[in-house]
């Protein structure tokens, strides 16, 4: 049995803290308290924003790319060894299954390798615009950034802000949910087993409010933010960042459409599409919670889904043998389960699902995969991010008809293809108002290439090399060759 931490703490300027306010960390999928932790809050952000804005003046850091290179791969190197810890514990923090944890986990050491690797290899450009006039531009990093990481995937989002910020040279105060408090001293604990690693330039602290968080939008200290979240709460940050004009970097809410075309392989879309219902119980931004079919295998396809999703086990994240694990919590789950009940005023519930209240699972936030039928694309579970396994079932009629339901939303993270013509996703695809496209498959990421959203789905973007220009700024340098 891995043994957790009493007390999860803060590692700020390269010391472990306290906070004068605890909370507990709770086993969702049991109610159980599996650990206490340091609460922290505006105080607790201060002192880190401080302690990076040192670290970024009075060190090497921002100057030394093979350092920051040597540090990151050494970073993953070292999450990649307590690779079992890091699952087990997120499983049983999260709710999430160990499959799903371990989808988290195995995303995040690469990203740290790719973004070792853009530390050595990112460059500027130069020209002689002008007989003996020589200009050349440089990046360089931005100074101290903020992150702010939500609960859903603590360890990865975690790591896809911070591995670039490190790669660019900035240091970082790094916000953690109270929800996951026992895995963010985890990995806490393993940045802090990084050599070469000036203290200060990474700091994090975990927090249940928003005061620490606030500190990190408002301070003139911090000189960019990325920021995993809802939509609203991405508006209110946008909003308080413009009094520093600080750069913020924004992945919101999504509404994913999976648009299922009549030619396409039921066999291979089913399984896919239950995922996109239920991986993270449906507690992830780019969910495929849109089911649009064609109409052509509509009846099919409505039928298939419904009983593969009825067979869905549903059980502690622990367990191997359960394919979707918990909500965060109970009051999620009361939450959710309102928006289905709402949803059967205006459209045809297709499988309830709902809380599971009797049983070995009654005491967890645990809730079982549900569809909704809907044919108005202004319906409230169609135009609002549940956040929950539940998943909407719209029919269209040809192209034009499925783009427009596709786009139909505030929200334009990321969409998913699904048929046998080779030249219909490009044809639909480059109609549709998202950040990422998928042909015949679901929630694939690759570290080299950009993530993020249109619309009330984000600003900027992270992975790629776009990913490390979030943390950094450009310096044009002119040189007047005398003689010439």
């Amino acid at each position: 049995m891995t043994e957790y931490p009493p007390r999860a703490r803060n590692w700020i300027d390269g010391a472990w803290c306290d906070s004068a306010r605890t909370g507990n960390s709770v086993n969702p999928a049991t109610g159980e308290i599996i650990g206490r932790y340091a609460d922290g809050g505006a105080e607790e952000a201060r002192a880190a924003i401080a302690a990076a804005r040192t670290a970024f003046e009075t060190t090497g850091w921002r100057h030394d790319r093979e350092r920051r290179a040597g540090v990151l791969l050494e970073l993953a190197d070292r999450l990649a060894a307590r690779r079992e810890e890091v699952i087990t514990l997120l499983a049983r923090e999260n709710g999430k299954t160990v499959h799903d944890a371990a989808i988290e986990f195995g995303a995040s050491v690469p990203k740290l390798r790719y973004f070792a690797a853009m530390a050595l290899t990112d460059a500027g450009r130069s020209a002689e615009v002008a007989p003996g006039l020589h200009a050349f531009s440089l990046r360089e990093p931005a100074g101290v950034a903020g992150v702010i990481v939500p609960w859903n995937s603590p360890v990865v989002l975690a790591v896809r802000s911070l591995a670039p910020a490190l790669a660019a040279g900035c240091t970082a105060v790094v916000k953690m949910p109270a929800q996951t408090a026992l895995t963010n001293h985890l990995v806490a604990e393993i940045v802090a087993s990084v050599r070469g690693l000036p203290a200060g330039a990474v700091n994090i602290f975990t927090e249940s409010a928003d005061a620490g968080a606030r500190e990190l939008v408002a301070s003139p200290d911090v000189d960019v933010l990325s920021y995993t979240g809802s939509s609203a709460v991405g508006r209110v940050i946008a909003a308080n960042a413009a009094a520093t004009l600080k750069p913020v970097s924004l992945e919101l809410g999504g509404k994913s459409p999976m648009l299922v075309f009549a030619d396409a392989d039921l066999d291979a879309v089913v399984p896919v599409l239950v995922k996109g219902i239920t991986t993270f119980a449906g507690q992830f931004c780019m969910a495929g919670s849109r089911v649009l079919a064609d109409a052509g295998v509509a009846d099919p396809l409505r039928e298939r889904l419904v009983a593969a999703l009825e067979r869905v086990r549903v059980g502690p994240g622990e367990d191997p043998a359960s394919e979707m694990g918990a909500m965060i919590d109970r009051a999620n789950v009361a939450r959710v389960d309102e928006v289905v009940a709402r949803a059967a005023t205006y459209g045809t519930v297709l499988t309830r699902g709902g809380p599971v209240e009797s049983g070995p699972l009654a005491e967890g936030a645990f809730f079982r995969p549900s569809l909704v039928e809907v044919a108005d694309t202004g319906a409230p579970i169609v135009q609002e991010e549940v956040f929950g396994p539940v998943g909407t079932f719209e029919v269209f009629h040809d192209e034009a008809d499925a783009v427009r339901r596709a786009n139909a939303t505030r929200y334009g993270l990321a969409a998913s293809i699904w048929t046998r013509d080779v030249d219909r996703p490009r044809r639909v695809g480059r109609d549709l108002r998202v950040g990422t496209v998928w042909t015949n498959t679901w929630g694939v990421i690759a570290d080299q290439f950009e993530e993020g959203g249109v619309k009330q789905s984000g600003l900027g973007r992270l992975n790629g090399v776009r990913g490390l220009e979030e943390f950094q700024e450009t310096k044009t340098y002119l040189h007047r060759v005398t003689g010439c």
